[in-house]
């Protein structure tokens, strides 16, 4: 039986889980006052829906979230790609009407299966072009262009009856390490961040945004600690007027796990003005992972947040207060039910799409086949960027080789080349970073050399210093972008003429 602290700490926890049921731990919990669960790609099968009915049949008060950000991160599409267009793809097209009903969608897919809250959308302005998590998944490196987009996406998310969830405050713009691996410390100059990496998250608060995630970086001149644990910088949002609910990102991400640990976290973030506590996914350990990792995982939060409340390090009306504002959206999305905008049946993700993808130069004469040799970096724990649904929807009946170019021998790069080159398509170069990789610049360079004749699709932020062969700039990992792309080099659309940009 649940005591009345394990019962309060509760009410201000969002764990993950293993599996398409819910666990019986689970339910035992959200009937003891879980807040709600997050999603993860593990969780996502044909009974979704009625996974959702039963969770909301323990708690019909309970939160139930989605990483669904369209582009080159979803959760309800993980096993075959998105079908939805990304941050980086309508900040390039800079047209607000197709980034609200691009929210709009977005939301109308997580009702569907009995959700209510998209974490989205990303509010970083990813000034950085080396940052390995944010990239494509951000609007764009202008502060203005990504607030006026950041306001669409939540109106369009907002007004379709799902809360949003702005992301990742203050800011996870200008990193280039992954906090789901360390413990990025930004040094920029403390005007140029708080005039730049603010600006959409005040523009997302004065649009009357639900939810705001914390980022798990360092600030230098608001102190040591990440600004998920860091009051000063939560505070800020609470001096903005912001009166939702703070969500913290994944306890148990390397900057906050082996640090100050899950539990040692979830405390010290409801202390620093957190409200809710994402705990993580229970996968991301691999083959570390335990058959019990989500309620292990669980406990340690939840555990974390008593010793605390115990010992006087954490007062209990801080966690009474972060309670009351997770039950008070959980009251404003009963209230929105059957209220929200009808589903647009005129919305077109591909014809969006079709306007976003450009290239840098004439194509070559389609050919009928695509040979692809895919030299994207490995996934990230954010990003599944090397899934294979992206070659293969670009490739179809064409050959595909995957090239690690940070492991394969410029021999073994060489004979896939070789081999695209051989057969009786067109050769395709897939990439996503070719400003901040060499070693994919320098494949390009060398295929270039080998079949002028080959092109580059690029799925990673638009290269901002000209390859030696046509490009194709998707902006995402995308299996609508890669199909995009497949119909631009079949000659069966003809691409616009502007080149995207970021700013």
């Amino acid at each position: 039986m649940t005591d009345e602290l394990e019962r309060l700490a509760n009410g201000v926890l969002w764990p993950g889980f293993l599996g398409t049921e819910a666990p019986a731990w689970l339910i035992d919990e959200l009937r003891d006052g879980l807040a709600g669960v997050v999603y993860f790609g593990q969780n996502v099968g044909a009974g979704l829906a009625d996974l959702s009915a039963a969770i909301l049949a323990a708690n019909p008060d309970a939160l139930i979230g989605v990483d669904e950000e369209g582009g080159s991160v979803t959760r309800l599409e993980a096993g075959t790609g998105s079908t939805v267009p990304g941050a980086a793809q309508l900040g390039g097209l800079d047209d607000l009407v197709a980034t609200e009903r691009t929210g709009a969608e977005l939301a109308r897919r997580v009702r569907a299966v009995g959700a209510n809250v998209v974490l989205g959308p990303v509010a970083d302005v990813n000034t950085d072009p080396r940052n390995p998590v944010i990239g494509v998944r951000s609007f764009g490196s202008d502060e203005h262009l990504v607030s006026r987009h950041v306001v669409a996406a939540v109106d369009g998310i907002q007004d379709a009856a799902v809360a949003a969830c702005v992301k990742h405050f203050p800011g996870h713009g200008d990193t280039h390490l992954d906090s789901h691996h360390d413990l990025p410390e930004i040094a920029l100059d403390i005007a140029e961040f708080e005039r730049v990496h603010l600006e959409p998250f005040r523009a997302a608060v004065e649009a009357g945004v639900d939810a705001v995630m914390t980022a798990h970086i360092v600030v230098p001149a608001w102190g040591d600690a990440p600004a998920t644990l860091n009051p000063r910088v939560l505070g800020m949002l609470r001096s903005w007027g912001f009166d939702g609910v703070i969500i913290t990102d994944a306890l148990d991400m390397a900057a906050i796990r082996e640090s100050v640990g899950i539990g040692g976290g979830a405390a010290r973030a409801l202390a620093a003005g957190a409200d809710l506590l994402c705990i993580g996914n229970p996968t991301n350990p691999g083959d570390a992972a335990l058959p019990d990792q989500d309620r292990r995982d669980f406990l340690a939060a939840r555990d974390g947040i008593v010793r605390a409340l115990r010992d006087g390090s954490l007062s209990r009306e801080r966690v009474e207060d972060a309670a009351a504002r997770v039950a008070a959206l959980a009251e404003k999305l009963r209230s929105r039910a059957g209220t929200g905008s009808e589903p647009d049946s005129g919305y077109d993700a591909a014809s969006i799409l079709r306007r976003a993808v450009t290239v840098s130069d004439r194509l070559p004469d389609p050919t009928g086949r695509l040979d692809v040799i895919d030299a994207r970096r490995r996934s990230t724990l954010a990003v599944d960027s090397a899934a294979d649904y992206v070659s293969a929807a670009l490739a179809v009946d064409g050959s595909r080789a995957r090239v690690d170019v940070a492991t394969a021998s410029i021999t073994d790069q060489d004979r896939a080349i070789a081999e695209a080159v051989a057969a009786s398509g067109t050769t395709v170069l897939l990439i996503d970073r070719p400003d901040a990789d060499a070693a994919q610049r320098a494949l390009v360079e060398r295929a270039a050399a080998r079949d002028p004749k080959a092109v580059v699709v690029n799925v990673g932020l638009p290269a901002r210093h000209p390859l030696p062969l046509p490009t194709v700039e998707v902006s995402a990992a995308s299996r609508l972008g890669a199909e995009i792309a497949r119909e631009l080099l079949l000659g069966r659309y003809a691409p616009p003429e502007k080149t995207p940009t970021t700013a």
